[in-house]
């Protein structure tokens, strides 16, 4: 195979022969050469099914045609400025209108560099250090980010990855998703030091983990009470379900917010904004330092301009109908003891297998990922590409048709019955 050979030659160059270390699956990752619609083509020809969509970014597919028209009429002015542009004014206007908490906003490239610069923003704005994340909450690679739980509920986080310095962990505090007794606890103890709460409202970097019993309006009561900044990660939930936030679905404002992926219309992108008062903390006009030599660059906001247009054109409720009936599908041919969570919001799904909940951090890490490994293998050899990983998220963009699903349905059914002998 094309792939094997590929990746003996990635391997030399690159660790783990990949450029991000979710895209890596034993005995050695696909590499794929193409996408158009639902589907994208391997190095060898194969084509797949493709639930995992960049993950995230492609809610319209690959390759959509007016994504592609607008790039190129774009690079045919120019590739990347430094300048101030108009294309930045509309992209922005746009989320503005459709996210209004966002009254101000800054792009950057990547959700990482988001979430990044809404911490520090958060910690300028009220001059506190303490910023309070979710267990088995990912807010991109960066020091703040990579903390993990501590060996007590009261304590401080612990480096996640060798490199933070434990200095980092000590400004980080560490709770648990939907469970508003660890979130008071931690507030009783160091709510005068907190600077701000960042989740994803509906956790996709863990699988799908959704909020229960109103634990995100409590989020948003608990950090008003102290004085603290509530910022919703939205990089994978921001126009998911709508033409709009999660925020504004559930009727809940938060002070910052982060968005990436679906902005963007498959090109590098990143965005924190909020209220005018906290962003104009930000240089020039404010003390905490933000910068990008890419940041809002010409030809990605384009791709977004066009992707957003398309979008707020579209039929949101089509694309849950038919995530529903995949899932609908799926469990009428699984097998009748199996246990295996399906759990989905929107258009957002992933499958824990050997559990039967999925409402916290704790519960989806009993999954049995090695199983899902060996039906990822299966799938991938039925030509169903779904994210590489137990703990990823998988989507279904509008590019899927009925016929994708019922097929990919009846599929994943097989191999999870095949996964299970052996």
């Amino acid at each position: 195979m094309i792939s094997r050979e590929l990746f003996s030659k990635s391997s030399r160059l690159f660790p783990g022969g990949v450029n991000s270390p979710v895209r890596y699956y034993d005995p050695y990752p696909i590499f794929m050469k193409m996408g158009k619609g639902s589907k994208i083509f391997d190095v060898d020809g194969m084509g797949y099914t493709d639930f995992c969509l960049a993950f995230g970014p492609l809610i319209l597919g690959h390759s959509h045609p007016d994504v592609v028209s607008s790039v190129k009429s774009a690079v045919e002015n120019a590739t990347s400025l430094g300048t101030p542009t108009e294309n930045e004014i509309t992209l922005g206007s746009m989320i503005n209108r459709a996210v209004p908490s966002i009254e101000k906003m800054r792009f950057t490239n990547s959700g990482t560099e988001a979430t990044m610069h809404a911490m520090r923003l958060a910690r300028g704005y009220t001059g506190r250090n303490i910023i309070l994340k979710m267990e088995g909450g990912f807010h991109g690679a960066h020091d703040y980010s990579l903390i993990k739980s501590g060996s007590g509920t009261l304590t401080f986080g612990i480096p996640s990855s060798r490199g933070v310095p434990p200095e980092v962990s000590k400004t980080v505090l560490v709770g648990q998703y939907n469970s508003p007794s660890t979130i008071e606890e931690i507030f009783r103890k160091f709510g005068k030091d907190i600077a701000a709460v960042i989740t994803e409202p509906i956790m996709g970097n863990a699988g799908v983990i959704k909020p229960e019993n109103n634990f995100l309006k409590f989020l948003r009561e608990i950090t008003e009470k102290h004085g603290s900044l509530l910022i919703f990660d939205e990089v994978i939930t921001g126009f998911r379900f709508g033409f709009s936030g999660y925020q504004d679905i559930v009727g809940i404002k938060p002070d910052i917010t982060t968005l990436g992926k679906i902005i963007g219309g498959g090109f590098p992108i990143g965005l924190f904004g909020g209220r005018s008062d906290i962003m104009d903390s930000i240089s020039p006009l404010g003390p905490v330092y933000e910068s990008g030599t890419f940041s809002g660059n010409y030809v990605t906001m384009a791709a977004g301009i066009a992707a957003l247009n398309k979008l707020h054109d579209l039929d949101y409720s089509d694309l849950e109908s038919k995530t529903a009936t995949f899932e609908r599908t799926l469990r009428e041919n699984m097998g009748e003891n199996e246990r295996i969570v399906i759990s989905r919001y929107g258009s957002m799904f992933q499958l824990f297998l050997g559990i039967e909940n999925a409402g916290s951090y704790q519960d989806v890490m009993k999954a049995d990922s090695s199983r899902f490994m060996r039906m990822f293998r299966m799938l991938l050899k039925r030509g169903i590409y779904m994210a590489p990983g137990q703990f990823e998220t998988n989507f279904v963009s509008f590019a899927h048709t009925s016929e994708d699903l019922e097929d990919a349905a009846i599929k994943t059914s097989g191999a999870l019955k095949d996964s299970s002998n052996k």
